[in-house]
Protein backbone atom coordinates (compact mmCIF):
# COMPACT_ATOMS: atom_id res chain seq x y z
CA UNK A 1 0.00 0.00 0.00
CA UNK A 2 1.39 3.67 -1.03
CA UNK A 3 -0.01 7.02 -0.37
CA UNK A 4 0.09 10.03 -2.13
CA UNK A 5 -1.20 13.83 -2.94
CA UNK A 6 -4.32 14.24 -5.09
CA UNK A 7 -2.60 17.25 -7.40
CA UNK A 8 -5.74 19.07 -7.54
CA UNK A 9 -7.24 18.71 -4.11
CA UNK A 10 -3.99 18.55 -2.28
CA UNK A 11 -6.34 15.85 -0.43
CA UNK A 12 -4.78 12.57 0.82
CA UNK A 13 -5.37 9.97 -1.19
CA UNK A 14 -4.21 6.02 -0.30
CA UNK A 15 -3.51 3.52 -2.78
CA UNK A 16 -4.93 0.29 -1.17
CA UNK A 17 -4.63 -3.93 -2.15
CA UNK A 18 -8.17 -4.88 -2.94
CA UNK A 19 -9.75 -8.40 -3.99
CA UNK A 20 -9.50 -7.45 -7.51
CA UNK A 21 -6.63 -4.80 -8.24
CA UNK A 22 -5.45 -1.43 -6.26
CA UNK A 23 -8.18 0.99 -5.52
CA UNK A 24 -8.42 4.97 -4.53
CA UNK A 25 -9.28 5.66 -1.43
CA UNK A 26 -9.05 9.77 -0.61
CA UNK A 27 -9.26 11.71 2.55
CA UNK A 28 -12.72 13.26 1.71
CA UNK A 29 -14.22 9.65 1.98
CA UNK A 30 -12.77 9.46 5.43
CA UNK A 31 -14.41 12.56 6.16
CA UNK A 32 -17.99 11.77 4.88
CA UNK A 33 -17.65 8.42 7.02
CA UNK A 34 -16.97 10.44 10.21
CA UNK A 35 -20.07 12.48 9.46
CA UNK A 36 -22.56 10.25 8.83
CA UNK A 37 -21.19 8.03 11.93
CA UNK A 38 -20.94 4.88 9.31
CA UNK A 39 -18.74 2.36 12.11
CA UNK A 40 -19.19 0.99 15.29
CA UNK A 41 -19.42 4.47 17.47
CA UNK A 42 -20.14 2.36 20.21
CA UNK A 43 -16.29 0.98 20.65
CA UNK A 44 -14.72 4.42 19.28
CA UNK A 45 -11.95 4.74 22.07
CA UNK A 46 -8.59 6.42 21.88
CA UNK A 47 -5.33 4.84 20.97
CA UNK A 48 -4.99 4.71 24.67
CA UNK A 49 -8.06 2.81 25.39
CA UNK A 50 -10.53 5.91 26.64
CA UNK A 51 -14.16 5.88 25.11
CA UNK A 52 -15.31 8.43 23.16
CA UNK A 53 -18.74 9.71 22.86
CA UNK A 54 -20.09 11.43 19.46
CA UNK A 55 -22.79 13.68 20.52
CA UNK A 56 -21.94 15.99 17.45
CA UNK A 57 -19.72 14.83 14.64
CA UNK A 58 -18.89 18.74 13.95
CA UNK A 59 -19.71 20.93 11.07
CA UNK A 60 -18.13 19.62 7.77
CA UNK A 61 -15.57 22.01 6.90
CA UNK A 62 -14.70 22.06 3.69
CA UNK A 63 -12.72 25.17 3.70
CA UNK A 64 -9.47 26.00 5.73
CA UNK A 65 -8.94 25.01 8.73
CA UNK A 66 -9.89 21.63 10.49
CA UNK A 67 -12.03 19.43 8.92
CA UNK A 68 -14.97 19.35 11.42
CA UNK A 69 -15.66 22.56 13.95
CA UNK A 70 -17.71 22.33 16.85
CA UNK A 71 -18.05 18.85 17.60
CA UNK A 72 -19.47 17.80 20.95
CA UNK A 73 -17.68 14.75 22.50
CA UNK A 74 -16.92 12.92 25.62
CA UNK A 75 -13.97 11.11 26.63
CA UNK A 76 -14.55 8.64 29.43
CA UNK A 77 -16.37 9.97 32.38
CA UNK A 78 -15.08 13.58 31.80
CA UNK A 79 -17.77 16.29 31.04
CA UNK A 80 -18.63 16.85 27.46
CA UNK A 81 -16.45 18.58 25.85
CA UNK A 82 -16.53 20.94 22.74
CA UNK A 83 -14.08 21.45 20.29
CA UNK A 84 -12.62 20.36 16.58
CA UNK A 85 -11.64 17.33 14.87
CA UNK A 86 -9.15 16.26 12.30
CA UNK A 87 -8.87 13.40 10.11
CA UNK A 88 -6.34 11.74 8.48
CA UNK A 89 -5.06 8.53 6.75
CA UNK A 90 -2.12 7.83 8.54
CA UNK A 91 -1.66 9.86 12.23
CA UNK A 92 1.74 11.19 10.58
CA UNK A 93 -0.23 13.33 8.51
CA UNK A 94 -0.46 15.87 11.29
CA UNK A 95 3.39 16.55 11.41
CA UNK A 96 3.62 16.53 7.49
CA UNK A 97 1.00 19.28 6.67
CA UNK A 98 2.53 21.61 9.51
CA UNK A 99 -0.99 21.62 11.81
CA UNK A 100 0.99 21.52 15.37
CA UNK A 101 2.09 24.77 13.93
CA UNK A 102 -0.69 25.93 12.51
CA UNK A 103 -3.02 28.48 14.88
CA UNK A 104 -6.27 27.36 13.22
CA UNK A 105 -5.76 24.08 14.39
CA UNK A 106 -5.27 24.90 17.98
CA UNK A 107 -9.18 23.63 19.20
CA UNK A 108 -8.66 20.54 18.14
CA UNK A 109 -9.36 18.00 20.58
CA UNK A 110 -9.47 14.70 18.83
CA UNK A 111 -7.01 13.49 15.47
CA UNK A 112 -9.29 10.56 14.08
CA UNK A 113 -7.44 8.47 11.76
CA UNK A 114 -8.13 5.68 9.26
CA UNK A 115 -5.71 3.05 9.92
CA UNK A 116 -3.99 2.56 13.68
CA UNK A 117 -1.08 4.40 14.11
CA UNK A 118 2.68 2.98 15.19
CA UNK A 119 2.75 2.11 18.77
CA UNK A 120 3.99 5.24 21.25
CA UNK A 121 2.69 7.63 18.68
CA UNK A 122 1.33 10.94 19.92
CA UNK A 123 -0.03 13.61 18.26
CA UNK A 124 1.19 17.12 19.53
CA UNK A 125 -0.56 20.12 19.26
CA UNK A 126 0.05 23.82 19.40
CA UNK A 127 1.98 24.83 22.64
CA UNK A 128 2.96 21.04 23.19
CA UNK A 129 -0.63 19.63 24.72
CA UNK A 130 -1.16 16.10 23.61
CA UNK A 131 -4.65 15.40 21.28
CA UNK A 132 -6.20 11.95 21.64
CA UNK A 133 -5.71 9.51 18.18
CA UNK A 134 -8.70 7.37 17.50
CA UNK A 135 -8.23 4.95 14.30
CA UNK A 136 -11.48 4.15 12.55
CA UNK A 137 -10.63 0.99 10.53
CA UNK A 138 -11.05 -1.85 13.29
CA UNK A 139 -14.77 -0.06 13.45
CA UNK A 140 -16.02 0.31 10.12
CA UNK A 141 -19.11 -2.01 9.36
CA UNK A 142 -17.72 -3.14 5.67
CA UNK A 143 -14.37 -2.96 4.29
CA UNK A 144 -12.33 -0.33 2.41
CA UNK A 145 -13.14 -1.53 -1.17
CA UNK A 146 -16.90 -1.74 -0.68
CA UNK A 147 -16.55 2.00 0.71
CA UNK A 148 -14.62 3.04 -2.02
CA UNK A 149 -17.48 1.37 -4.32
CA UNK A 150 -20.05 3.13 -2.61
CA UNK A 151 -18.16 6.43 -3.14
CA UNK A 152 -17.94 5.69 -6.48
CA UNK A 153 -21.72 5.58 -7.04
CA UNK A 154 -22.57 8.70 -5.25
CA UNK A 155 -19.79 10.26 -7.98
CA UNK A 156 -21.68 8.76 -10.31
CA UNK A 157 -25.07 9.99 -9.55
CA UNK A 158 -24.00 13.57 -10.24
CA UNK A 159 -22.71 12.72 -14.20
CA UNK A 160 -23.98 11.93 -16.89
CA UNK A 161 -24.04 8.67 -19.15
CA UNK A 162 -22.47 10.13 -22.23
CA UNK A 163 -19.31 7.70 -21.84
CA UNK A 164 -21.56 4.70 -22.07
CA UNK A 165 -21.99 5.07 -25.22
CA UNK A 166 -19.34 7.16 -26.52
CA UNK A 167 -17.14 3.98 -25.14
CA UNK A 168 -19.11 0.74 -25.14
CA UNK A 169 -21.11 1.07 -28.05
CA UNK A 170 -17.72 1.19 -30.31
CA UNK A 171 -17.60 -2.42 -29.11
CA UNK A 172 -18.71 -5.77 -31.00
CA UNK A 173 -21.95 -7.13 -28.93
CA UNK A 174 -19.82 -10.54 -28.22
CA UNK A 175 -17.04 -8.47 -26.65
CA UNK A 176 -19.17 -5.83 -25.06
CA UNK A 177 -21.22 -8.77 -22.77
CA UNK A 178 -17.88 -10.92 -21.87
CA UNK A 179 -16.44 -7.00 -20.62
CA UNK A 180 -19.59 -6.47 -19.06
CA UNK A 181 -19.65 -10.18 -17.67
CA UNK A 182 -16.23 -10.24 -16.03
CA UNK A 183 -17.40 -7.11 -14.09
CA UNK A 184 -20.87 -8.74 -13.14
CA UNK A 185 -18.86 -11.76 -12.02
CA UNK A 186 -16.46 -9.47 -9.90
CA UNK A 187 -19.38 -7.56 -8.47
CA UNK A 188 -20.99 -11.03 -6.99
CA UNK A 189 -17.92 -12.19 -5.56
CA UNK A 190 -17.32 -9.05 -3.60
CA UNK A 191 -20.76 -9.26 -2.37
CA UNK A 192 -20.40 -12.84 -0.56
CA UNK A 193 -17.45 -11.75 0.54
CA UNK A 194 -19.07 -8.82 2.16
CA UNK A 195 -21.75 -11.18 3.46
CA UNK A 196 -19.39 -13.93 4.59
CA UNK A 197 -17.05 -11.10 6.42
CA UNK A 198 -20.74 -9.91 8.15
CA UNK A 199 -22.16 -13.61 9.26
CA UNK A 200 -18.29 -14.23 10.21
CA UNK A 201 -18.83 -11.26 12.76
CA UNK A 202 -22.41 -11.36 13.63
CA UNK A 203 -23.73 -14.36 13.01
CA UNK A 204 -26.07 -15.74 10.71
CA UNK A 205 -29.29 -14.00 12.14
CA UNK A 206 -27.91 -10.45 13.15
CA UNK A 207 -26.07 -9.88 9.66
CA UNK A 208 -29.53 -10.94 8.30
CA UNK A 209 -31.21 -8.24 10.46
CA UNK A 210 -28.80 -5.90 9.67
CA UNK A 211 -28.14 -6.49 5.80
CA UNK A 212 -32.10 -5.99 5.22
CA UNK A 213 -32.04 -2.81 7.14
CA UNK A 214 -28.93 -1.47 5.54
CA UNK A 215 -30.52 -1.80 2.31
CA UNK A 216 -34.36 -0.20 3.52
CA UNK A 217 -32.11 2.52 4.03
CA UNK A 218 -30.17 2.36 0.71
CA UNK A 219 -28.68 4.57 0.03
CA UNK A 220 -28.81 8.10 1.50
CA UNK A 221 -29.66 6.68 4.87
CA UNK A 222 -27.90 3.19 5.33
CA UNK A 223 -25.51 4.61 8.32
CA UNK A 224 -28.55 5.15 10.44
CA UNK A 225 -30.28 1.92 9.51
CA UNK A 226 -27.15 -0.04 10.50
CA UNK A 227 -26.90 1.76 13.82
CA UNK A 228 -30.59 0.71 14.56
CA UNK A 229 -30.03 -2.48 13.41
CA UNK A 230 -26.66 -2.68 16.30
CA UNK A 231 -29.11 -1.02 18.83
CA UNK A 232 -32.52 -3.01 18.57
CA UNK A 233 -31.05 -6.36 17.74
CA UNK A 234 -33.79 -8.51 15.88
CA UNK A 235 -35.31 -10.07 18.72
CA UNK A 236 -36.13 -6.85 19.78
CA UNK A 237 -38.35 -6.81 17.02
CA UNK A 238 -40.16 -10.22 17.85
CA UNK A 239 -42.31 -9.20 20.06
CA UNK A 240 -45.59 -8.58 18.97
CA UNK A 241 -47.29 -6.03 16.70
CA UNK A 242 -47.30 -3.57 18.93
CA UNK A 243 -44.13 -3.87 20.12
CA UNK A 244 -42.77 -3.88 17.18
CA UNK A 245 -44.29 -0.53 15.55
CA UNK A 246 -43.15 1.08 19.42
CA UNK A 247 -39.70 0.10 18.13
CA UNK A 248 -40.09 1.52 14.91
CA UNK A 249 -41.10 5.04 16.53
CA UNK A 250 -38.66 4.86 19.04
CA UNK A 251 -35.26 3.68 16.38
CA UNK A 252 -37.14 6.37 14.26
CA UNK A 253 -37.07 9.41 16.94
CA UNK A 254 -33.27 7.73 18.18
CA UNK A 255 -31.64 8.74 14.61
CA UNK A 256 -33.33 12.36 14.43
CA UNK A 257 -31.02 14.74 12.62
CA UNK A 258 -29.15 12.27 11.20
CA UNK A 259 -32.07 10.82 8.65
CA UNK A 260 -31.30 12.08 5.15
CA UNK A 261 -34.67 13.39 3.51
CA UNK A 262 -33.45 15.53 0.56
CA UNK A 263 -33.60 13.69 -2.64
CA UNK A 264 -35.61 10.38 -1.28
CA UNK A 265 -38.71 9.51 -2.81
CA UNK A 266 -41.61 9.45 -0.11
CA UNK A 267 -42.42 5.79 -0.13
CA UNK A 268 -38.65 5.24 0.59
CA UNK A 269 -38.86 7.78 4.08
CA UNK A 270 -37.44 5.65 6.89
CA UNK A 271 -39.74 6.45 8.81
CA UNK A 272 -42.12 4.07 6.54
CA UNK A 273 -39.35 1.74 6.17
CA UNK A 274 -39.05 1.00 9.14
CA UNK A 275 -42.33 0.60 9.81
CA UNK A 276 -42.29 -1.98 7.39
CA UNK A 277 -39.62 -3.72 8.92
CA UNK A 278 -41.94 -4.11 12.30
CA UNK A 279 -44.68 -5.81 9.64
CA UNK A 280 -42.15 -8.06 8.22
CA UNK A 281 -40.59 -8.90 11.81
CA UNK A 282 -44.30 -9.10 13.22
CA UNK A 283 -45.41 -11.36 10.42
CA UNK A 284 -42.54 -13.82 9.92
CA UNK A 285 -40.38 -13.45 13.17
CA UNK A 286 -37.95 -15.91 12.54
CA UNK A 287 -37.56 -14.70 9.09
CA UNK A 288 -33.61 -15.59 8.80
CA UNK A 289 -34.14 -19.22 10.19
CA UNK A 290 -37.07 -19.49 7.17
CA UNK A 291 -34.67 -17.99 4.20
CA UNK A 292 -31.72 -20.14 5.82
CA UNK A 293 -34.37 -22.92 5.29
CA UNK A 294 -35.21 -21.89 2.02
CA UNK A 295 -31.85 -20.66 1.33
CA UNK A 296 -30.62 -24.64 1.11
CA UNK A 297 -32.73 -25.56 -1.17
CA UNK A 298 -31.52 -23.10 -4.26
CA UNK A 299 -29.66 -26.23 -6.02
CA UNK A 300 -32.55 -28.15 -5.98
CA UNK A 301 -34.16 -28.79 -9.64
CA UNK A 302 -31.35 -26.23 -11.26
CA UNK A 303 -31.65 -26.67 -15.23
CA UNK A 304 -28.73 -27.96 -17.64
CA UNK A 305 -26.34 -25.73 -18.58
CA UNK A 306 -28.13 -23.06 -20.77
CA UNK A 307 -27.21 -22.38 -24.44
CA UNK A 308 -24.82 -19.57 -24.77
CA UNK A 309 -27.23 -17.47 -26.60
CA UNK A 310 -30.30 -18.48 -24.08
CA UNK A 311 -32.74 -15.33 -23.85
CA UNK A 312 -33.53 -13.82 -20.51
CA UNK A 313 -36.94 -14.49 -20.68
CA UNK A 314 -35.47 -18.18 -21.29
CA UNK A 315 -32.76 -17.96 -18.39
CA UNK A 316 -36.05 -16.58 -16.00
CA UNK A 317 -38.15 -19.80 -16.45
CA UNK A 318 -35.57 -22.03 -16.59
CA UNK A 319 -34.03 -20.71 -13.08
CA UNK A 320 -37.92 -20.18 -12.04
CA UNK A 321 -37.41 -16.56 -11.39
CA UNK A 322 -40.89 -15.92 -10.83
CA UNK A 323 -41.21 -18.95 -8.56
CA UNK A 324 -38.67 -17.79 -6.54
CA UNK A 325 -39.51 -14.36 -6.49
CA UNK A 326 -43.52 -15.55 -5.08
CA UNK A 327 -41.76 -17.91 -2.54
CA UNK A 328 -39.42 -15.12 -0.95
CA UNK A 329 -42.09 -12.40 -0.85
CA UNK A 330 -44.34 -14.72 1.31
CA UNK A 331 -42.54 -17.38 3.13
CA UNK A 332 -39.78 -14.92 4.55
CA UNK A 333 -40.64 -11.27 3.77
CA UNK A 334 -44.16 -12.06 4.76
CA UNK A 335 -45.67 -9.76 2.51
CA UNK A 336 -44.10 -6.82 4.22
CA UNK A 337 -41.78 -5.44 1.38
CA UNK A 338 -43.10 -5.74 -2.18
CA UNK A 339 -42.07 -4.05 -5.26
CA UNK A 340 -38.34 -2.88 -6.54
CA UNK A 341 -37.06 -2.79 -3.07
CA UNK A 342 -37.88 -6.76 -2.56
CA UNK A 343 -35.65 -7.11 -5.46
CA UNK A 344 -33.15 -4.95 -4.27
CA UNK A 345 -33.28 -7.01 -0.92
CA UNK A 346 -33.17 -10.22 -2.36
CA UNK A 347 -30.19 -9.04 -5.03
CA UNK A 348 -28.03 -6.99 -2.77
CA UNK A 349 -29.02 -9.02 0.87
CA UNK A 350 -30.17 -12.84 0.66
CA UNK A 351 -28.43 -14.22 -2.23
CA UNK A 352 -25.32 -13.09 -1.30
CA UNK A 353 -25.96 -14.31 2.24
CA UNK A 354 -27.09 -17.46 1.05
CA UNK A 355 -23.91 -18.30 -1.23
CA UNK A 356 -21.62 -17.09 1.92
CA UNK A 357 -23.28 -19.61 4.67
CA UNK A 358 -23.38 -22.04 1.64
CA UNK A 359 -19.73 -21.54 0.62
CA UNK A 360 -18.55 -19.66 -2.52
CA UNK A 361 -17.78 -23.01 -4.40
CA UNK A 362 -20.96 -24.54 -3.38
CA UNK A 363 -23.98 -25.73 -5.62
CA UNK A 364 -25.86 -23.24 -3.49
CA UNK A 365 -23.60 -20.52 -4.41
CA UNK A 366 -23.82 -21.31 -7.83
CA UNK A 367 -27.45 -21.60 -8.24
CA UNK A 368 -27.65 -18.44 -6.27
CA UNK A 369 -25.57 -16.80 -8.79
CA UNK A 370 -26.86 -17.78 -11.75
CA UNK A 371 -30.62 -16.06 -10.62
CA UNK A 372 -28.60 -13.17 -9.18
CA UNK A 373 -28.01 -12.42 -12.83
CA UNK A 374 -31.26 -13.22 -13.90
CA UNK A 375 -33.21 -11.01 -11.42
CA UNK A 376 -35.19 -8.01 -12.58
CA UNK A 377 -32.85 -5.21 -11.24
CA UNK A 378 -34.85 -3.76 -8.12
CA UNK A 379 -33.95 -0.16 -7.48
CA UNK A 380 -32.19 0.49 -11.07
CA UNK A 381 -30.58 3.78 -11.03
CA UNK A 382 -31.50 5.97 -14.09
CA UNK A 383 -28.02 5.84 -14.87
CA UNK A 384 -27.53 2.42 -15.49
CA UNK A 385 -31.71 2.26 -17.08
CA UNK A 386 -30.69 4.76 -19.55
CA UNK A 387 -27.09 2.76 -20.34
CA UNK A 388 -28.68 -0.33 -20.63
CA UNK A 389 -31.14 0.89 -23.28
CA UNK A 390 -28.75 2.52 -25.35
CA UNK A 391 -26.48 -0.19 -25.71
CA UNK A 392 -29.07 -2.58 -26.43
CA UNK A 393 -28.59 -4.77 -24.00
CA UNK A 394 -32.16 -4.88 -22.86
CA UNK A 395 -35.12 -4.57 -24.71
CA UNK A 396 -38.14 -5.40 -22.33
CA UNK A 397 -39.18 -8.49 -24.22
CA UNK A 398 -36.81 -11.39 -24.73
CA UNK A 399 -33.90 -9.28 -23.52
CA UNK A 400 -35.48 -7.45 -20.33
CA UNK A 401 -33.02 -5.59 -18.01
CA UNK A 402 -31.61 -7.98 -15.02
CA UNK A 403 -29.66 -7.07 -11.84
CA UNK A 404 -26.46 -9.04 -13.47
CA UNK A 405 -26.47 -6.62 -16.82
CA UNK A 406 -26.71 -3.98 -14.35
CA UNK A 407 -24.03 -3.93 -11.89
CA UNK A 408 -21.37 -5.34 -14.41
CA UNK A 409 -22.67 -2.02 -16.44
CA UNK A 410 -21.76 -0.19 -12.21
CA UNK A 411 -18.96 -2.57 -12.32
CA UNK A 412 -16.96 -0.78 -15.71
CA UNK A 413 -18.40 2.41 -14.82
CA UNK A 414 -16.34 2.38 -11.50
CA UNK A 415 -13.83 2.00 -12.83
CA UNK A 416 -13.94 5.13 -15.15
CA UNK A 417 -14.29 6.94 -11.76
CA UNK A 418 -10.93 6.13 -10.97
CA UNK A 419 -11.99 3.79 -7.72
CA UNK A 420 -9.89 1.53 -9.57
CA UNK A 421 -6.72 2.34 -11.19
CA UNK A 422 -7.09 1.76 -15.13
CA UNK A 423 -3.19 0.00 -14.26
CA UNK A 424 -5.08 -3.26 -12.74
CA UNK A 425 -6.11 -4.06 -16.34
CA UNK A 426 -9.96 -4.08 -15.22
CA UNK A 427 -12.64 -2.45 -17.63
Amino acid sequence: MTRGEEPETGLAVAEIQGLYGAFSFPEKLLQKIWLRGNFDRARLATTTGTPVQVAQPGKWNLLGGPDFLGARLRFGTERETEGDVELHLHARDWEAHGHAADPAYARVVLHVVLFPPEAGHRTIGAGGHEIPVAALLPLLRHDLEEFAAEEAVEILADRTAERIPEELGQLPERELRGLLARHTAERWAQKVRFAGLRQARLGWTEACHQTALEILGYRFNRAPMVRVAARWPLPRWQDGAARAAELAELAYASEAGAWSLQGVRPANRPRLRLRQYARWAETIPDWPARWAELGDTLKERDPAELAETATIRAQRKAWAIGRWRERIGAEVMGGAIGGTRADTLICDGLLPLAAARAGTNSEIATAARHRWEAWPPGDLPPLLARGLRELALCDGKAWPATHGAAQGLLGWLIDKTGVRRPETGKG
